[in-house]
């Protein structure tokens, strides 16, 4: 306990990172204002009534911090952002001088990269400026608009998503964590006060035994959530004993720390961000006059509104995504040749070539794991919302594991700031 307050006092008091956390907090304020400022001629009473009950715009209002619920210039939130980086990161594995870039040409690549989502996430926010502006207008909560008006409001939403984007690089430069992880994380917390609200107004004696149910596997996720990310698989590694000169160098004996979830809340993210475009796709087509068009998108939306259709393909996503990320994030012959090169080898395994195999044996058993567990996790909520009717659940449920997540990576990162400190 002397430690925990030993370390908030130094939160406090120490200048470099009292300057971080404030910075935090600020970009946070940012988000929020901007995510009450409204586009122009919106009908509220039209909008809320959307919006009610309605899974798959619950999901996109979490992504942008509640500002799809009243329309705010960041209705489109970190979502083209997010689909941007899921599609470069796809590219590494059809383009190998994109691997390399991401991998092995250091800080200076990983810059590149950004840059390159960066410039990709500007046509995907306008695709999907476009295709919520049409939708919007086709349900009659916004008037239709001329050409110049819509152009308008299109180059609004779309600087918005862009400005958020530029927030949450901010935060990751300034800051402390992940910036785009943090704004998802304030967004969340931003609307779990209508959530309890929805969930309190709603209450009858009678549901008593679910709404502890529910506090239960709540309760469950977070330990989950804390063991499996911090869970390691320690890797034994030896020094070679080198002769320099005078002095004998090496001989020591350490250890490679394996991450049960390499890959974090990330899949959680890609995955909701993969199931948003169909359910898009869908809304935007059911007010066609088309009757083939019509059709598909009748299909899609029965499909997605399917609980156990929508929470198979969840768990599947999320299972996937973690193998993808983690495959994407570790490299066993990168770490192979950096033990060759320095002298260093796990006792038992021969260096080079078997113990990149090894490596890539454990990682992948460990990932498996972990790639169920957050599955699991990921769609209890779901199964939680199909026994009990309440649709509250299956938004809790998701954010409930994002903040999890956000808040571990968060406290990492503070603990890494304090050290580098000390030293």
């Amino acid at each position: 306990m002397n430690a925990f307050f030993a370390k908030l006092k130094i939160l406090f008091t120490d200048p470099g990172i009292r300057r971080r956390i404030l910075f935090v907090l600020g970009a946070f304020i940012v988000f929020r204002i901007l995510a009450v400022i409204p586009v122009p001629g919106v009908d509220a009473a039209r909008l809320e009534a959307f919006l009610s009950g309605n899974q798959f715009f619950g999901l996109l209002n979490i992504f942008s911090g509640g500002g799809l619920s009243n329309l705010s210039i960041v209705l489109l939130g970190v979502g083209p952002y997010i689909t941007a980086s899921i599609i470069m990161q796809l590219l590494t594995i059809m383009i190998p001088k994109l691997k390399q870039l991401y991998q092995e040409e250091g800080e200076a690549g990983r810059r590149k990269f950004a840059q390159y989502s960066r410039l990709l996430t500007l046509p995907l926010a306008v695709l999907q400026g476009i295709a919520f502006l049409i939708l919007l207008e086709r349900q009659g909560i916004m008037p239709v608009l001329g050409p110049f008006d819509f152009g308008v409001n299109l180059l609004v939403i779309v600087a918005g998503s862009m400005l958020l984007m530029w927030v949450g690089e901010l935060i990751t430069e300034f800051g402390i964590g992940n910036g785009v992880s943090l704004i998802i994380f304030a967004g969340i917390v931003a609307v779990l006060p209508s959530t309890i609200s929805q969930l309190l107004f709603s209450f009858e004696i009678t549901q008593l035994p679910l709404y502890l149910a529910f506090i239960a596997v709540g309760l469950i996720i977070v330990a989950g959530v804390v063991v499996i990310t911090e869970a390691e698989r320690p890797i034994p590694i030896t020094y070679a004993k080198r002769v320099r000169g005078m002095k004998l160098y090496g001989g020591t004996s350490t250890y490679l720390p394996l991450r049960l979830n390499q890959a974090g809340v990330i899949p959680i993210i890609f995955a909701l961000s993969i199931l948003l475009f169909p359910q898009m796709i869908a809304s935007f087509l059911a007010t066609s006059s088309n009757p083939t068009l019509l059709g598909v998108a009748s299909k899609l939306l029965a499909f997605m509104q399917n609980n156990w259709a929508y929470g198979i393909s969840y768990f599947l996503l999320v299972f996937l995504f973690t193998y993808f990320y983690t495959a994407v994030t570790f490299d066993p012959d990168t770490i192979s040749n950096n033990l060759q090169k320095n002298g260093a080898f796990i006792p038992g395994v021969r260096p080079g070539a078997s113990t990149s195999e090894y490596l890539a044996r454990v990682i992948t058993r460990i990932t498996l794991v972990g790639a169920l567990f957050l599955g699991i996790i990921a769609v209890l909520p779901i199964i939680m919302q199909g026994i009990t009717g309440i649709t509250a659940l299956t938004l809790g449920g998701t954010a409930l594991l994002i903040v999890v997540s956000v808040v571990l990576d968060l406290t990492r990162r503070i603990d890494a700031q304090l050290s580098v400190r000390e030293y």
